[in-house]
């Protein structure tokens, strides 16, 4: 017992570690290129590395679980030799994952907006205004719960080679982090373009955190368009996009 447990500690380590580079990263490039931008926010900031430091275990005890399940028993569907599944399974497997993710992020924050779930849990999330680098992994323990078993789970259902759940894993980081920076990293040409019309940037993700009802995905928006609940981009996107500009909200 005591493998399965230093796994889960060994990961939730490298899951703060990880938030901590990244997140860092990104409000360190805020600090150079929107000066200003999080000024007066340092006790949220701190608030939202608290939130997120024990998000980190919750996500990093089921993952070091599974991690000793498929080195030491065999457990899960993760696979190392690349001539396992045909080659265009790579792209096909990280597609699978992003879109079951996706799904489950839609429907179950949706859901969290409903008055009871939001009082008890995800109002910490939304505690953020505006949000910053630092707010992608602040949430109550409930809602961390809630997006740390998706992975966990997918492992055991889908094929997948272990650098394309890598690279699932590190989509899903940088996407949390810069659909939260309050500015919008990627150009206008994506953004407004026909890409951007199904993808989540922070443009489109900044119009949940200030009209809080609509733009519940979390890669794609076709959940939103075909449910009704797509908000747009707004004022944020088109001031955002290329142009150096971005509100506060």
């Amino acid at each position: 017992m005591a493998l399965p447990l230093l796994s889960a500690l060994l990961m939730t380590l490298i899951v703060g570690m990880r938030y901590l580079i990244v997140s860092g990263g990104f409000a360190w490039l805020t600090r150079r290129v929107r000066p200003g931008l999080y000024a007066g926010l340092s006790p949220q900031i701190r608030r939202e590395i608290g939130w997120s430091l024990a998000s980190a275990a919750i996500y990093g005890v089921p993952a070091g679980i599974v991690i000793w399940g498929w080195q030491e028993r065999g457990w899960t569907r993760i696979y190392t030799d690349a001539g396992a599944y045909p080659l265009w399974w790579l792209p096909v497997s990280v597609l699978l994952y992003l879109l079951a993710h996706d799904a489950w992020f839609y429907w179950t924050h949706r859901w969290m907006h409903a008055p009871r779930p939001f009082s008890i849990a995800h109002a910490v999330h939304h505690a953020s205004r505006p949000p910053t680098a630092w707010a992608a992994m602040s949430f109550h323990p409930w809602e961390a719960l809630t997006g740390a078993v998706v992975i966990p789970t997918l492992v055991f259902l889908i094929p997948i080679h272990v650098a394309a759940l890598g690279l699932v894993l590190a989509i899903m980081t940088f996407m949390g982090v810069t659909n939260h920076m309050g500015w919008e990293v990627f150009p206008r040409g994506l953004v407004q373009g026909p890409l951007g019309k199904w993808l989540i940037t922070a443009s489109h993700h900044q119009q949940h955190h200030e009209r809080y009802r609509g733009n519940y995905g979390l890669y794609f928006r076709f959940w939103d368009r075909l449910c009704g609940t797509d908000l747009g981009l707004g004022a944020f996107g088109d001031a955002a996009a290329g142009r150096g500009g971005a509100g506060r909200g």
